[in-house]
């Protein structure tokens, strides 16, 4: 196995931080499986918030979590990827007209769109669940690898298609960067998790228009928001927590971190993508970062400037995660105090070290806040910002994590 670099990502002190961060929030989340089906969504206190339709994301995600967990040696990691795959074939799937429902609960679909967002987190979660050996997860991936091909995927494109009705007919316009960013982070999963050299290929297709073609002409910063042919559309303004307006500095960190990984799963053969990644990232970072206070603000107008001031915390994870992706590749002082700034804003403002999880937004002033989410989400974001520094490559995250949890580690008192 490849060795860390000789930075704090190497340091004993910080792995056992990491380590015991990761083992809070899944001791924290253990919580949201519901005996009727699915996962609970959690208050603060970690206590059930009754009567919430299970999103497709956010069930997919509790798989996707949960498998990456089983492969670190977390010893309920099973038996949640097991549930979380029973709900998703159970209660989000169309056995009628095929694909997965955005919402249901134990009595069957409550919204039934079907979403190329929520689509390509059903690959996600088929390709970790493959990856930690649950014996559905191959039909689960066959079955989505199909609808992907059949409905989502446009070829002479490269990039997918937005969203359904429960039959399949057009709803909208519109397309989006969400979707086809988070579908990228699919493809290089399944990738990893199968060798198929299609995901690989697809995902080259996805960084070629956005980070090729659309980021060098808008001083990269990607716009969001696009209609049927690619166009896009700087009036939009939909969903506050999936569609925003403006551009999404915590996306450009996001997109940054899967162009290391798809830079190392091609064995290097595009060095341009590392530039390019510090260009998303060093933009966002300098746009977005709150130098009062600290965080990230959520959305920017098109020219850098803030426009939602509203520091959430997934933006933070996603900044952690492409520090430690340069860290690994390169590294320099200045992307490790950018690594030690964020963890320590997250550990004032983000992290309830009492209960476990993470808040997701607060105030301008730091204060905890329940604007746009209720309780604590999904531990999708905050867990990989724990877990995917502990590895030593950027991609191949599945074998590079094999039993990191099993070892009991003495506190996590100190980033």
């Amino acid at each position: 196995m490849t060795h860390l670099p000789n930075t704090i990502l190497s340091s004993q002190q910080h792995r056992d931080f990491l380590k015991q961060e990761a083992l809070a929030q899944l001791e924290f989340f253990a919580a949201s499986h519901c005996p009727s089906g699915g996962f609970y969504s959690l208050d603060h206190d970690g206590s059930a918030i009754p009567n919430t339709p299970q999103e497709l994301h956010a069930t997919t995600r509790m798989v996707h979590c949960s498998s990456l967990a089983s492969i670190a040696g977390w010893s309920q990691g099973e038996a949640m990827v097991d549930h979380g795959i029973n709900f998703l074939l159970e209660h989000h799937k169309d056995s009628t007209h095929g694909g997965y429902f955005w919402s249901a609960d134990h009595r069957g679909a409550q919204d039934d769109k079907k979403l190329a967002y929520g689509h390509v987190f059903v690959l996600l979660a088929a390709a970790s669940a493959t990856a930690a050996g649950h014996p559905d997860a191959p039909k689960l991936l066959e079955d989505i690898d199909h609808v992907l091909d059949q409905r989502f995927w446009d070829e002479g494109r490269g990039l997918f298609k937005e969203e359904w009705s429960r039959d399949w007919q057009p709803i909208s316009r519109y397309r989006g960067m969400n979707a086809n960013m988070h579908g990228l982070e699919a493809l290089m999963s399944a990738y990893e998790a199968t060798g198929r050299a299609k995901y690989l290929e697809r995902s080259g297709r996805i960084i070629d228009f956005f980070v090729g073609q659309i980021a060098p002409t808008e001083n990269w910063r990607i716009p969001e928001h696009y209609d049927e042919t690619w166009q896009f559309d700087r009036a939009y303004e939909g969903n506050p927590m999936f569609r925003p307006r403006g551009t999404t500095p915590g996306h450009s960190l996001e997109i940054s971190r899967l162009l290391l990984q798809f830079y190392e799963l091609s064995g290097g053969a595009r060095p341009d993508l590392i530039e390019s990644a510090k260009q998303l990232a060093d933009t966002a970072l300098r746009d977005a970062w709150d130098n009062d206070a600290g965080g990230i603000f959520y959305t920017l107008n098109f020219d850098g400037s803030p426009d939602r001031r509203d520091r959430y915390w997934w933006p933070v994870t996603e900044a952690i995660g492409a520090m430690a992706a340069f860290l690994k590749l390169d590294p320099s002082a200045e992307y490790s105090e950018w690594y030690q700034k964020l963890w320590d804003v997250a550990g004032r403002l983000f992290i309830d070290h009492e209960r476990g999880g993470w808040y997701p937004e607060v105030d301008a002033e730091g204060q905890v806040v329940s604007q746009q989410f209720a309780g604590k989400p999904d531990l999708y974001h905050s867990l990989q910002a724990a877990l995917l520094p502990l590895t030593p490559s950027v991609s191949n995250a599945y074998r590079d994590l094999n039993e990191v949890l099993s070892q009991s580690q003495p506190d996590r008192s100190s980033i």
